[in-house]
């Protein structure tokens, strides 16, 4: 009944954009590229009923790309002819093809194209074969006549998603087609060996990584390819081309060819590109790996394979990447390292918190490459965060599948397990609040109907018993690492939609765990408390001021995994949305202090605000100052602390894979190289859930990757660069146990127990 329209430019860093292709707020609905009737083409009939996907495929336009004289055009840029002449120095009578030479490896990489003829029997190949893995791709057509009108103007449209399946590379190109949209050149990050494949993929436009490199951070390490890539990138979006890239917010992979075309906008050589953020959604994690074997192994398996899932995707409205970069809208002046945000908390105790974002420049890897060396930090934390703009931006526009509301109740509220009428209800409560925050959710049809498909997607992670009644059944989530990771994952979604909601409970919990723990004149009462279940009514008469709040919700911003926070607003502001977001919902409510109280807010010692005391004078009622007699109570209601630790277990795994990451760095032979030091804290993760036998979701090898990088970043372990690579090792600081207990204190304050 209700489709909320997600997937707007950003009001605040590209209002012009926002303002000229924003269309009508109608709902356009959906439409399911796997469908195809006769309807869909130009013909009738009982035959053309039989044939109507050629006949679908055959009519869609399709832009050839011709290669011409392209490679030509790459060998003699002025970067690549520069590079050459750095990289081999010729003799003094020798001609320039022993640099050229040094090409041969990148002529397959140039001469990509896109041949009308193979693109469209590919294409439907392409459709015969996801109709036997999905069940639907369901395309929303909102910002579809903005990107035909962004097509017609001359801008070339780069389409960025998040990296989640080797699927995605396919999914994007395809619904283009079919939609007579331009169809992408792709930068595909995967190592294909196979000649015969690498040819096929090479004529529809996708761009592979050179057969000599495993890996693209191999590939990239290498200075000749990055210019030649840079190079090809600049002469495609001069071709008018359009550009599909994958970014990785754990890894940063992706960003550099963002990076590439901003740098050829500062340059001049390209005058604009229209960003498109495009958000796909999984029933269920599908992970295909395409080697030369395991495709062949993948298509034969579909013949005995029922398709069930189905697919959601989100085009966003395009965007210019020039008035993000030249308008000053999108700022990084405030970005501090994030030791400079925390330590002085952590190992000092200090109450003053430091205002500013944290700085996440490994976003754009720092490659060896004349390229990417930026002039400046300010213009390398542009980049960065134009990368972490698009991030946030895909994300957003992603919807949430039937399958990630399941596994967010069942595993951040019924971790014992549920009753299949309790989780209908909850179903139904948790969707309201969904599309009550603009979020697009991927599913229809009855509440019974939506459960039924979720659990029998999920049935594989589940225990489903019968209850001797026989009027219900118990679910409860499989206590394996396999099964906790995979509803964990379908649940991110979730979590990104209640960030602020989620970052309030946190700094809530944190502050009880001090009340409880400093014995304070505060009661804390409870009809009884079993584990981690709260039977009864809970009660809470304690005070919260709204200074020590919005400080723990700010510390706790500075800890967030990169996507996950506005990047365009400050820490600040989103700390307060974090606070009052608990209001709205009705967790806290408002309580007046008396105003023979003496109130100081922690904001003013920054100089934010002139404080002042409550019987000041010149106080008056207009004055900002009043805002500073707000303190919180917990609202009374049964459901409102069930809410509230819904809302901490969002976060738990995160930052228990921090707490437990700090704790193995005892026992961590320090300096390792980076691949080996992340290879043992993702087993020590793994074997401390398995010895808890819990918390399985705090064990990923993203929660891994994630918990290393910001350990690097606040400091407590040290990147050295050596001869054979990246190192990593404890800084003199944190080689300490007391500093590494205070750390692991600092994280643990919000993890709810």
């Amino acid at each position: 009944m209700f489709r909320p329209i997600m997937g707007q430019c950003c009001h605040q860093c590209t209002p012009d954009s926002l303002r000229e292709k924003l269309g009508k707020n109608s709902f356009l609905g959906f439409c399911n590229l796997l469908s195809i009737n006769e309807t869909q083409t130009r013909y009738r009939g009982w035959l053309v009923r039989r044939v109507c996907c050629v006949l679908f495929v055959s009519g869609c336009k399709v832009y050839g790309s011709p290669v011409n004289d392209r490679l030509e055009r790459v060998c003699q840029s002025n970067r690549v002819r520069e590079m050459l002449g750095a990289a081999h120095k010729a003799p003094e009578g020798e001609d320039s093809q022993g640099q050229l030479s040094l090409l041969a490896p990148f002529y397959p990489l140039i001469s990509v194209c896109i041949s009308p003829g193979f693109t469209r029997f590919v294409s439907w190949v392409m459709l015969k074969m996801f109709a036997s893995v999905f069940g639907s791709i369901q395309v929303n057509k909102n910002h579809l006549p903005a990107l035909h009108r962004a097509a017609q103007e001359g801008s070339p449209l780069v389409y960025v998603y998040m990296r989640q399946s080797a699927l995605d590379c396919a999914l994007i190109p395809l619904v283009l087609f079919c939609h007579s949209l331009s169809v992408p050149y792709t930068v595909c990050p995967l190592n294909i060996k196979s000649s015969f494949l690498r040819s096929v993929l090479q004529k529809v436009g996708v761009v592979l990584l050179p057969p000599s490199t495993l890996t693209e951070l191999e590939a990239e390490m290498d200075p000749l390819y990055a210019t030649v890539m840079t190079s090809l990138v600049r002469e495609l979006l001069h071709e008018g081309q359009a550009l599909s890239i994958g970014v990785s917010a754990e890894s940063g992979h992706g960003g550099q060819w963002l990076a590439r075309i901003r740098q050829l906008i500062k340059e001049g050589s390209v005058p604009d590109v229209s960003l498109v953020p495009v958000g796909i959604s999984y029933d269920s994690v599908t992970n295909v790996k395409f080697g030369s074997k395991s495709v062949m192994q993948w298509l034969l398996s579909l013949l005995w394979t029922k398709p069930s899932t189905s697919v959601m995707i989100h085009l966003a409205q395009p965007f210019s990447l020039k008035e993000m970069c030249e308008s000053g809208r999108c700022r990084v002046d405030e970005w501090l390292p994030l030791q400079d945000l925390l330590l002085p908390v952590v190992l000092n105790n200090s109450a003053d918190s430091v205002f500013g974002r944290r700085r996440m420049s490994w976003l754009l890897p720092m490659f060896p490459s004349t390229e990417l060396e930026e002039k400046s930090h300010s213009d390398r934390d542009l980049s960065v965060a134009i990368i972490l703009h698009l991030i946030f931006s895909a994300a957003s526009c992603t919807a949430v599948m039937s399958t990630g509301v399941v596994s967010s109740l069942l595993l951040y509220k019924h971790s014992k397990g549920v009753s299949t009428s309790v989780l209908c209800r909850d179903v139904a409560w948790l969707l309201e609040e969904l599309l009550f925050r603009n979020r697009d959710v991927g599913f229809g049809g009855t509440l019974q109907e939506i459960i039924h498909y979720s659990l029998s997607l999920l049935a594989p992670d589940l225990v489903i018993a019968a209850l001797p009644s026989g009027k219900d059944t118990v679910i409860v989530p499989r206590p394996s690492v396999a099964s906790i990771l995979h509803l964990s994952l379908l649940a991110q979604k979730v979590t990104h939609t209640f960030i602020l909601e989620v970052v309030g409970a946190c700094a809530v919990s944190a502050m009880l765990c001090e009340v409880v723990l400093s014995s304070v004149s505060s009661r804390l009462r409870t009809d009884g408390v079993k584990g981690e279940e709260v039977r009864g009514d809970m009660e809470f008469d304690v005070v919260l001021s709204q200074s020590e709040l919005t400080e723990k919700a700010l510390q706790l911003c500075h800890l967030l995994p990169p996507g996950i926070m506005p990047p365009c607003q400050s820490t600040q502001c989103f700390a307060l949305d974090a606070v009052d977001s608990l209001v709205h919902c009705g967790i806290l409510i408002m309580e007046e202090i008396p105003r023979d109280v003496h109130i100081c807010d922690f904001w003013k010692k920054e100089g934010t605000l002139t404080w002042t005391t409550t019987d000041d004078p010149y106080h008056s009622d207009s004055d900002c100052e009043e805002q500073d007699l707000r303190s919180y109570k917990i609202s009374q209601p049964r459901q409102c602390p069930e809410m509230l630790f819904f809302f901490c277990r969002m976060l738990a795994g995160h930052l228990r894979a921090l707490c437990w990451t700090t704790m193995a760095l005892d026992q961590m032979d320090s300096p390792l190289a980076e691949d080996d030091f992340l290879s043992q804290i993702h087993s020590h993760l793994r074997d401390t859930a398995n010895q808890k036998k819990q918390h399985y979701e705090s064990c990923s090898e993203e929660a891994a990757h994630t918990a290393v990088r910001t350990l690097i970043d606040l400091g407590v372990l040290l990147q050295m660069y050596q001869t054979g690579g990246i190192f990593l090792g404890v800084s003199p600081l944190f080689q300490l146990s007391e500093n590494r207990q205070k750390l692991q204190r600092f994280i643990s304050q919000y993890l709810y127990n």
